[in-house]
């Protein structure tokens, strides 16, 4: 079991030597393991994270504050929530919360874990768990990725919807055709078999919760975001992002990270942040892959239970548990222990 504690405040940008190296990820041959997942936006709520935000003021106090702008304690714990659910306010709220969870899971068991993914924001969360990078370093890439995102939402109207009962074929059959039609529809999310998430201009998310049984699926779910994310709609904000990525130093990985982008454990890290943001987000299929790695036990960590959901739903013989307050951590601890 490593001994980490929260690295302190990375120094000032400025003197960030702006040279992105990423090394290999350590060889594991996993034989049975266990997984922690992390969620994405959508997963905050007024008064997540009381509990860690008392037992950590060395993550949530000035040197976080100092980072975003604004008191992040605060806005867990008081909103508004009209505030907390901004992109740019969300983002490094449930990647601080999730974090300080993952570090209580971490010293509370001699486990390690054989793998991590998360859900789009969700996969900062498990780079900085395999250590990628620090928690003040995470805070600033994940406020970064928050901002760009919420200005290209402001400038682009532009939504999402679930498809449900619907697989990935069909999805990208009806987003095709819209497209040839001269719409802006394309598949955004890969969360589980018959859960998938279309991303487009307004317009055509209206069009396809009007048409979506007529199309083949059970029905379209309007989702409450403020922008067509994980689609070309997002190509300035991935642009942005690289300004911020390109001051990072990557560390060698302590476990494998499956990428939203390609659903592998491999590749170039900061390629894969950039690109999560155009492109689909293939949680299911990084799920699957984990399974065949030899991967059969699943902890969801953060807010929450959505990558608890997802995985039950895709990797239907794992176990999975679920840490979303500290409260959690003994019995989850436990029972990874006994593995």
């Amino acid at each position: 079991m490593r001994s980490r504690a929260s690295d302190p405040p990375a120094t000032d940008d400025a003197a960030v030597s702006p040279v992105t190296v990423v090394q290999p990820c350590k060889s594991y041959t996993p034989d049975m393991g266990f997984a922690v997942l992390f969620p994405g936006q959508g997963s905050q709520f007024v008064g997540m994270g009381a509990d860690v935000f008392r037992a950590r003021p060395d993550l949530f106090g000035e040197s976080a504050d100092e980072i975003l702008g604004w008191s992040l304690a605060s806005l867990c714990a008081d909103g508004p929530e009209e505030e907390l659910t901004r992109t740019d306010r969300a983002q490094p709220a449930l990647f601080a919360v999730a974090y300080a969870l993952w570090e209580a899971l971490d010293a509370a068991t001699p486990a390690t874990p054989h793998g991590a993914a998360g859900h789009s924001l969700g996969e900062y969360t498990a780079l900085a768990a395999a250590g990628a990078f620090d928690f003040a370093t995470g805070l600033r890439l994940v406020a970064a990725r928050g901002k760009a995102m919420q200005s290209t939402a402001n400038g682009s109207p532009s939504g999402m919807a679930a498809l449900i009962g619907a697989d990935e074929a069909l999805a990208s059959e009806i987003a095709a055709d819209r497209r040839e039609a001269g719409g802006a529809l394309w598949v955004a999310n890969v969360n589980a078999p018959a859960q998938v998430v279309l991303a487009g201009k307004q317009d055509d998310i209206r069009w396809l919760i009007a048409n979506a049984r007529d199309l083949g699926a059970r029905r379209a779910i309007g989702l409450k975001v403020a922008s067509g994310f994980h689609s070309p709609l997002m190509d300035e904000a991935a642009a942005e992002l690289s300004s911020a990525l390109d001051t990072v130093v990557f560390s060698e990985l302590e476990f494998p990270v499956w990428a939203n982008y390609s659903a592998e454990s491999s590749g170039h890290v900061p390629t894969n942040l950039r690109s999560q943001l155009s492109n689909t987000v293939r949680f299911s299929d990084s799920l699957s892959a984990m399974r065949t790695a030899g991967i059969d036990t699943f902890v969801h960590i953060g807010p929450g239970d959505v990558t608890a959901g997802m995985a039950r739903r895709t990797v239907t013989d794992a176990q999975v548990y679920t840490v979303s307050a500290l409260d959690d951590v003994p019995d989850v601890a436990a029972a990874l222990t006994v593995q």
